[in-house]
């Protein structure tokens, strides 16, 4: 193999190897930061999907001495659970614009960090509106 062979091989491998760190760059998972929140993760419809069918019941989260004292009923819930310190935990129960922070996301989906039981009792949240909540709150929780 002459010098010029050997150079054009070894930037052939490097050319190559960049490629292949530039693709592995380029991939993203739907978790990720900058993975837009759909647009229609409104509030009325965290109210209409999640609290008010799933939460805001009679014996929950509802009433004249709602559980934890966190009311979830159509007109309540807002004032609530944004910016207001859960009664378990230090954390906010929805930290606008920070799902991993909100106790709220947390006791939906079951993490190890909550105290208690899962969200709600009986059984648990579908996906997609796990993901609907995710989302409003990724959207920076919005009163809309």
């Amino acid at each position: 193999m002459s010098g010029s062979q050997g150079v054009s091989l070894s930037l052939a491998a490097v050319l190559g190897l960049g490629v292949v760190f530039a693709a592995c760059g380029t991939r993203k998972s739907p978790t990720e930061p900058n993975d837009v929140p759909d647009p229609t993760a409104t509030f009325s419809r965290v109210q209409a999907e999640v609290f008010t069918p799933s939460c805001a019941l009679s014996g929950c989260h509802s009433g004249a001495s709602p559980t934890a004292g966190q009311d979830l009923s159509a007109g309540k819930a807002y004032a609530q659970i944004v910016n207001v310190r859960s009664v378990e935990s230090t954390r906010l129960r929805i930290a606008p614009g920070d799902p991993d922070a909100s106790y709220l996301i947390s006791k939906v989906k079951g993490d190890a960090t909550i105290t208690g039981s899962r969200m709600p009792l009986g059984g648990a949240l579908p996906p997609e509106r796990v993901n609907l909540l995710v989302d409003w709150v990724r959207r920076g929780a919005p009163n809309d």
